[in-house]
């Protein structure tokens, strides 16, 4: 792909539906690489938005709404960053050569949905997961637990993110509150969750696997720590056996060739000893990735723009390195945060303070990063520096 110059007849234009955190940071990559961009969110002001050339605020499930957008702004590529987006019309965009999705519109589709790309791991990859049913009632939920599934489990709606109406269910008690959960909290009101049995697993990666123009290529893996499924900590490399590393890399290869396309996916795994089981897939940077931001030579989101381009990419490690989220911590809008300098003078430290419009006191409003000479450093510095900035409400 030719690059052309942004805001002129030439520019090589590309838009995302979705500009949180994680879309900033590719956003940022691709003003470097001088790509005109255009930043679409659900509310103004969002992240990705504050650097982009032009943002607009629509619903993004609405298909006629993004039809309209894509018409008016005639992208040559569209990149989704969240899943609340109507894949049914991206689909269809794609097909009549109106842009291309990345990594394709059938990926988006696919992923954005457990249910889809459950099936497509286990059942055409055969990919091995934990035992799983889908259930469109608390009735047929109460079943598939009781007929294989068992206790303990995992309730998830089959469309949302970062832990979002996800819980843990122990007993034929919470049941019904689990079931209540997913249904207020998914991205999309269907009346459809997956649940999962529990696997006893010593770690989760994120193995970051990138397709590109000379074909596939893996990043060192990522440990992460989860709660409520939210990342909470990641660090890189995360210490694995070689056969483990070997078949997460041959998982992770099968699925992202099923997905097709160009661009970075975010492959989650679980691992015990030598045994590796597929959790889940993200078609773009994920959230655990922001600490190759201190790790690589070339970070996640610096991926994703060189793939989707065409151009060259290197997943070299450059040294250990950890991240830690800076929670909002309150609820208001417009904060400020203090202890930032004291932050940043805890040793090989970087901070990332994501510019979010409005706080929530679980809502992720930053990230401590940092490198050192081995893992256990960098993420007790991650960590400190992390606990030392302090948002504070207007």
């Amino acid at each position: 792909m030719r690059i052309g110059t942004p805001l002129s007849p030439s520019a090589t234009k590309v838009m995302f539906l979705g500009a949180g955190e994680l879309g900033k940071e590719v956003v940022i990559e691709l003003q470097r690489l001088g790509v005109e961009v255009i930043a679409v969110d659900r509310y103004a002001n969002a992240p990705g938005q504050q650097v982009a050339h032009r943002s607009h605020v629509i619903d993004m499930t609405d298909g006629k709404a993004l039809r309209d957008l894509v018409l008016q702004e005639r992208p040559h590529l569209i990149v989704p960053e969240i899943e609340a987006i109507a894949t049914d019309e991206l689909v269809k965009i794609e097909a009549e050569g109106l842009a291309r999705v990345i990594p394709t519109a059938r990926a988006a589709h696919i992923t954005m949905n457990r249910e889809r790309i459950r099936r497509l791991a286990a059942e055409e990859c055969g990919l091995a997961t934990s035992r799983y049913a889908f259930c469109s009632s608390l009735e047929d939920l109460q079943r598939a637990i009781d007929g294989g599934v068992g206790y303990p489990c995992f309730v998830k709606p089959v469309m949302s993110s970062s832990g979002k109406g996800q819980s843990k269910i122990k007993d034929a008690d919470q049941v019904a509150k689990a079931w209540d959960y997913a249904m207020a909290a998914g991205r999309v009101k269907q009346a459809l969750v997956i649940v999962e049995s529990e696997i006893k697993f010593d770690f989760e990666i994120t193995l970051l696997t990138v397709r590109h123009a000379g074909g596939t290529s893996f990043c060192e893996p990522i440990g992460h720590v989860q709660v409520d499924g939210d990342y909470v900590e990641s660090w890189q490399p995360q210490a694995m056996s070689p056969l483990a590393l070997e078949r997460a890399r041959e998982m992770a290869g099968k699925i992202t060739d099923k997905l097709g396309g160009a661009g970075i996916f975010g492959v989650e795994l679980f691992v015990k000893g030598d045994e590796v089981w597929f959790s889940e897939v993200s078609p773009r940077p994920h959230d655990t990735g922001l600490v190759t931001l201190a790790t690589q030579h070339q970070s996640e989101f610096a991926l994703h723009a060189r793939a989707i381009l065409g151009l060259p990419v290197d997943t070299r490690l450059r040294s250990p390195g950890a991240s830690a989220v800076i929670y909002g911590g309150v609820e208001a809008k417009g904060i400020a945060f203090d202890g930032v300098a004291k932050a940043l003078a805890v040793p090989d430290t970087d901070l990332r303070l994501f510019g979010k419009p409005e706080s929530f006191k679980k809502r992720r409003m930053g990230v401590a990063l940092a490198r050192a000479e081995t893992v256990d450093v960098a993420r007790s510095n991650a960590k400190l520096s992390a606990s030392l900035v302090k948002p504070i409400a207007p």
